[in-house]
């Protein structure tokens, strides 16, 4: 009997669980771009163009190997609205009576094919170092789910950077080493790819369905099928990896990429491989060719963080998303969507995040994510703008990163404080301070620095829960020794700025 073989949009491997599991003889493969997916949230244009790109290139691919591949494109008079409607007319067409599916990275999606009229089989996406059993094994019992723990337990079972039992030159983190402010000149740039027929008529697509979504689509320059990743992380392994690690954390205006990868969206969507990536990366550091930090650094990103936030999303649940321990509620401000902006740091994110569908994970946390945390934006909000605006954001990997590392919403699943910092951090990582209409040296009045005066009114706002945090003691005793003047001015300032922020000035 034949089945039904479904491979979705971030599946496009030849190794994604349900093209292992069937069999090319009999078994039907159905792939579709469906208008569901790229308007339950408004993703950018970019980011539909590169999947619907790479989806056509891997059901040719799929072709020329010998499957049987019926392919849905989003402008076919037939199409259906949605993945599940798209398996239901196929399995209509083939006489196919079950579906074998690669679970889906969503819960919103993992719902509407369980409950199908169609017998499918769901089967676990094994693209991850961590099965969901292991990740659960590893968390039972403890106190506290951090990151770092986790990481040493993935490096133990690849082996990467492992010298026998031991990490590589006896450390298993060298992140001290990686928080270099922006340097003077950057000598990388990333590769970018010639839009190709198959792209092109993509691109036609995308302008004429989509392009009410924020973001521009063009230029675009992204990989979209397996060969070109390659040729992208080749590019990274040796032009760029040796210098990533210094400057992970830095911001340039100049200089959007530094020494960025640019690999997550191909990694995420199934063009490249998590584990080869980072065994490339292990090469050049047995070689002799990128330091220690870097490549741990990079290592880290993937097998440790990329792991640990699929198996906290899949471990807390489809809840997750709607967290809110902090009791955020203001509305997410119009500069998120490119409105202007005084604050020359959250413009100059959000203006790359528009024409690239990229900002790296610094921008991300420290600049735009700090400000809605310091401000009280509703976390759910800024969540469906992350999982909007990125083109490596899907909701297993953003939303952990934004309920709960960037957010506190979850309450300190994932972070054990808040990620909060003023105007300080941001002039010392980057060039954007320079040219503010805000003083970051300014710590009262109408210059001073936003980020400095919303610092102390989230601190003071949620001193109950936070004010024995031995992380964050260090804080409030600086705040308690202020004098009281200026600790009222600090307030006062603050709390004028939100009310203009409210009233749609321009702040």
């Amino acid at each position: 009997m034949t089945r039904l073989v479904l491979v979705l949009g971030d599946q496009l491997s030849p190794d994604v669980a349900a093209l292992k599991a069937a069999d090319k003889a009999t078994d039907v493969v159905v792939m579709a771009e469906v208008g569901d997916e790229a308007t339950y949230v408004k993703h950018h244009p970019k980011k539909i163009a590169l999947i619907l790109s790479a989806m056509r290139k891997f059901a040719a691919r799929l072709e020329d190997d010998g499957w049987d591949v019926r392919y849905t494109r989003l402008d076919d008079p037939e199409a259906s609205e949605s993945i599940g409607g798209e398996l239901l007319r196929r399995a209509e067409e083939t006489g196919a009576d079950s579906a074998i599916i690669t679970e889906p990275g969503e819960w919103r999606l993992i719902s509407a094919l369980r409950h199908l009229p169609l017998k499918t089989e769901m089967l676990e996406d094994d693209r991850f170092v961590a099965s969901h059993a292991e990740f659960e094994k590893w968390a039972e019992g403890r106190k506290a789910l951090r990151m770092e723990y986790f990481y040493r337990e993935m490096r133990r079972k690849t082996g990467l950077l492992m010298d026998g039992d031991d990490p590589a030159e006896g450390k298993w983190n060298f992140d001290h080493d990686n928080r270099k402010p922006a340097p003077d000149d950057v000598t990388h740039d990333p590769i970018w790819f010639e839009p190709d027929d198959t792209v092109e008529e993509v691109l036609a697509l995308v302008e004429s369905r989509f392009g009410n979504h924020f973001g521009d689509l063009r230029p675009f320059g992204f990989a979209t099928d397996a060969a070109q990743a390659e040729q992208a992380l080749d590019h990274f392994m040796d032009k760029a990896l040796p210098k990533f690690g210094d400057y992970q954390d830095a911001m340039l205006s100049d200089h959007r990429f530094l020494y960025h990868s640019i690999l997550s969206p191909y990694i995420n969507i199934g063009l490249l491989d998590p584990v080869e990536v980072c065994r490339r990366a292990e090469a050049e550091y047995r070689a002799g060719r990128a330091p220690i930090n870097a490549v741990e650094g990079f290592i880290r990103q993937i097998i440790g963080w990329r792991d640990y936030v699929r198996g906290i999303y899949f471990l807390e649940g489809p809840d997750y998303t709607s967290r809110n321990v902090l009791g955020h509620d203001r509305d997410l401000p119009g500069f998120y969507w490119g409105k202007p902006t005084k604050m020359n740091c959250v413009s100059n994110a959000v203006e790359q995040t528009g024409t690239d569908a990229y900002a790296h994970h610094i921008q991300r946390l420290m600049v735009t994510g700090n400000f809605g945390l310091l401000a009280g934006v509703d976390p759910h909000a800024l969540h469906e703008w992350y999982l909007e605006v990125y083109a490596d954001a899907f909701e297993w990997v953003e939303a952990p990163n934004v309920i709960g590392m960037s957010q506190f919403a979850d309450g300190g699943v994932i972070a054990s404080k808040p990620y909060v910092s003023s105007g300080a951090y941001i002039n010392r990582m980057s060039d954007y301070c320079k040219g503010c209409s805000y003083s970051v040296s300014t710590k009262t009045g109408d210059k001073a620095c936003p980020f400095n005066l919303l610092y102390w009114h989230f601190l003071m706002r949620h001193r109950e829960r936070f004010g024995n945090n031995p992380r964050m003691a260090q804080m409030y005793r600086t705040w308690d020794r202020m004098d009281e003047e200026r600790r009222e001015a600090v307030l006062r300032d603050a709390d004028r700025w939100l009310k203009k922020l409210d009233a749609g000035e321009v702040v």
